[in-house]
């Protein structure tokens, strides 16, 4: 049994070992409002394509798993509600069940790896929520980067996050967590944080290189690449850490938790910055995106 649609573009270049590069898709139902989700959503595969590499973003449709969607698909997800957000745990049950759900950084990798996709590009990924000493509340995104072999370049955790744990975590589970050009972890609406990288690379080249030695030796999961925001897009810690604080209180006060609070923040985040986030959020997507598209060149050099 298929579990996976290719695109007719996506499955050309798969066939001629051409670059490509995997998106996911809760960027579009969870992350941005309309029109903006759509409009980056196009943007972002413009940038893949740009930078020599065929774009795959990744959904699942009236339970059809696909990788690359048509325009037609983007529009229809980017308009529609009550989409499924879809990590490791619902993903084959909503197959199962003929249901329309995006991927979360989780099932994208899931699903990259099936297609033979080998690059991933997204926004932010999950970690440790605040107070997840207690609540346990740890996204399935840092478990996956341990067991996926994909390469995730992202513009670091989402700063709603508790970043110290988050990292923590990663480097327990042996993900490499690599920043780009910096010595710094960013932390996605900032270019650059208190804490230091564990590992620091200054070319695609270096990254795709690591990814094909880790899988000569044998290691399980993928490589995490933090890839700092523009500066002259950026958001510093200084002024994001008030309106983050005062986010999580409004969170608190409605009683909004677990799958629905990553949204409901990022929402409210914009909203008091006056869209300076939400254009933040795209410009870094966007550079990820380029980023990404050039390691996938580098892994297609390989062979």
């Amino acid at each position: 049994m298929s579990v996976l649609s290719l695109s007719p573009e996506v499955a050309r270049a798969r066939a001629q070992g051409l670059p490509v590069v995997a998106l996911e898709s809760t960027i579009i139902t969870h992350g941005m409002p309309w029109p903006q989700n759509l409009e980056t959503a196009r943007q972002v595969e413009a940038d893949v394509r740009e930078a020599g590499a065929v774009p795959a973003t990744i959904a699942v449709l009236d339970g059809t798993l696909y990788a690359g969607l048509s325009e037609a698909q983007i529009d229809t997800l980017a308009r529609a509600r009550r989409v499924a957000k879809l990590s490791r745990a619902d993903l084959a049950a909503c197959m199962a069940t003929g249901g329309t759900g995006s991927t979360t950084v989780a099932a994208t990798m899931i699903a990259a790896a099936t297609a033979g996709i080998a690059t991933f590009a997204t926004g932010g990924i999950g970690g440790v929520h605040m107070g997840g000493e207690n609540s346990l509340d740890i996204s399935a995104d840092l478990y996956e980067l341990s067991k996926t072999p994909v390469t995730v370049v992202c513009a670091g955790a989402k700063a709603i996050l508790d970043l110290p744990r988050t990292l923590e975590v990663l480097e327990t589970l042996g993900v490499p967590v690599i920043a780009y050009g910096q010595d710094t972890l960013p932390a996605f609406w900032s270019s650059s944080s208190e804490m230091n990288a564990p590992l620091r690379m200054d070319s695609a080249a270096q990254i795709a290189q690591a990814h094909l030695i880790r899988a000569n030796l044998g290691l399980a999961g993928g490589q995490l690449v933090a890839n700092p925001v523009p500066r002259a897009d950026e958001i510093p810690q200084s002024e994001m850490r008030p309106v983050i604080a005062q986010a999580m209180m409004d969170a608190d006060e409605l009683g909004i938790a677990g799958k629905a609070l990553t949204p409901f923040l990022l929402r409210r985040i914009h909203d008091l910055t006056g869209a300076r986030a939400l254009e933040t959020n795209i410009a870094l997507v966007r550079n990820n995106a380029r980023l990404a598209a050039q390691i996938a060149a580098e892994l297609s050099k390989a062979g």
